[in-house]
């Protein structure tokens, strides 16, 4: 249970503090100042448009193993079958 909250008369808020937050300097609104962005998208679509460039290692190996017969298996074709499907030419 609460007891009696008992009165006496002494104020919450300490005398000369201030209840109100304190206001930030304001930055000088002329003319001369310009705080815009601009940000040129076109260059960053062409540059995502683009097709990845390939790696020459990895054009060098698939050549070799073309060339060697090494992805003549059924494992390797069944696989490049799927990702065909899944992924287009």
């Amino acid at each position: 249970m609460i007891e009696q909250i008992g009165t006496n008369n002494q104020p919450l808020i300490e005398p000369g503090s201030s209840n109100t937050q304190p206001v930030p300097p304001v930055v000088g609104r002329g003319g001369d100042v310009d705080v815009s962005i601009q940000v040129d998208y076109a260059s960053l679509i062409d540059k995502a448009m683009q097709p990845p460039q390939p790696d020459d290692q990895r054009v060098q190996q698939a050549r070799e193993l073309l060339l060697s017969g090494g992805l003549e298996s059924e494992d390797i074709i069944k696989g490049a079958i799927e990702n065909i499907l899944l992924y287009g030419i």
